[in-house]
């Protein structure tokens, strides 16, 4: 299947979260997004705009120590931190699968730690710390359906 790929720059994480938003009404229910970047390139951001958008209204933070958030919004979201992981055995270990299979919007950081147990359709989404301090170069890679 084709790969459609677009790029996008913020200048603020404000419009970080604003894209998040922007490209909700894109998402299936049941989707799964990937994303990829390093400490401080956007992620969690990316994420919050992504659960105000949903209706979320409890703080959204990296669930880098507990591992994966519940949020209730409009769907519910998921979102999972598997920086302190080592594979695809300790993520399926979380029960991480479940999550891929449900109804809600799955939103993984450091998703390359788990590559091979991702579902076909999910969408990778990569940050990068641009030229200036706040600026975000962000590239949303999905295929494109029949």
């Amino acid at each position: 299947m084709p790969t459609r790929t677009e790029t996008f720059v913020t200048r603020s994480p404000a419009e970080t979260r604003r894209l998040a938003a922007d490209l909700l009404p894109r998402l299936a229910p049941g989707a799964v997004l990937a994303l990829h970047g390093d400490l401080g390139a956007g992620k969690t951001c990316f994420v919050q705009g992504l659960a105000a958008a949903l209706g979320v209204t409890q703080p959204v933070c990296s669930p880098t120590f507990t591992l994966i958030h519940e949020y209730a919004g409009a769907q519910p979201i998921y979102h999972v931190d598997l920086y302190r992981l080592h594979g695809a055995e300790d993520a399926l270990g979380l029960g991480l699968e479940e999550y891929l299979q449900g109804q809600g919007l799955t939103v993984i950081e450091w998703a390359e730690r788990a590559a091979e147990i991702l579902p076909p359709g999910t969408w990778h989404i990569t940050f990068r710390v641009g030229a200036q301090m706040e600026e975000r170069s962000i590239t949303v890679e999905r295929e494109e359906g029949p």
